[in-house]
């Protein structure tokens, strides 16, 4: 593990892997880059990996305010800093799917191949006001105020087999930042990229997760057809696919990139 300061903020990123193509990870909200341990293996062998935690989240630099253009600016100062020029794979799951995408709209020249599974893209209007509402619970009362709930519907008890890595994933969840989760789920009500998806010019894969209630497939196959050149297909997972069904995330994705 190692930090850099690129665009305003501190980052702390992970480089590894035996390949010689690029491939950044990007992690969900209220996550950090542990996200990737249970699928970071497989990919090692092939690729340069590059994770990191999102400004906010992880070992991170801490911040009160979040804006897209922010998140999109630290990849490119994270990219250069790194000297990774050469255009790379891009790879993330529910909001890290959505950074993905909207990285892949404005620097296209840095993109090689995407992936994006349940990608969340913004709010639907009849669900703002329960995100403001949560982001104004954790900052009132902390992490643990909304943790049941929350992993209730991203996290479900199907998907909970593996107890040990549930019970890492929860625990990791609960040390985020009040602020920087409420932060990010602001900016989650302000987004929305259906401009944007017209300009993703790399082949894109997008996954639809069969039990992804958060972002049900048909809304994520939508998507898929707003890309050019994007293949959509649907898998027996859930909203975090790489961390609750590893083994189906990488059969799905190593051939494609």
């Amino acid at each position: 593990m190692d930090w850099v300061e690129t665009n305003g903020v501190v980052l702390r990123y992970e480089l590894s892997g035996t390949g010689h193509v690029p491939l950044l990870l990007i992690h969900e909200l209220g996550g950090s880059l542990e996200f990737w341990d249970p699928v970071l293996p497989a990919f090692q062998q092939d690729f340069q990996v590059l994770r990191y935690d999102l400004r906010g989240f992880g070992m991170s630099e801490k911040v009160k305010t979040l804006r897209l253009d922010d998140l999109l600016g630290d990849i490119v100062g994270l990219l250069d800093a790194v000297a990774i020029t050469d255009p790379c794979h891009v790879v993330g799951p529910a909001l890290g799917a959505g950074i993905a995408l909207a990285f892949a709209a404005k620097y296209p020249g840095r993109v090689r191949r995407l992936v994006v599974s349940s990608p969340a893209t913004g709010v639907p209007s009849e669900r703002r006001a329960q995100s403001l509402q949560r982001a104004e619970a954790v900052e009132r009362g902390g992490m643990r105020t909304s943790v049941e709930q929350s992993l209730a519907r991203s996290y479900p008890e199907r998907f909970r087999g593996n107890r040990q890595r549930f019970e890492q994933y929860r625990q990791r969840w609960l040390t985020n930042d009040p602020e920087g989760f409420a932060a990010i789920n602001r900016m989650l009500t302000e987004m929305d990229l259906t401009q944007q998806y017209g300009r993703i010019a790399c082949p894109t894969l997008v996954i639809g997760c069969t039990y992804d209630t958060i972002r049900p497939p048909q809304g994520v196959e939508e998507i898929a057809r707003q890309i050019p050149n994007a293949r959509y297909v649907e898998t027996a997972s859930g909203h975090f696919m790489p961390h609750q069904t590893p083994e189906l995330f990488i059969e799905t994705v190593l051939p494609f990139l």
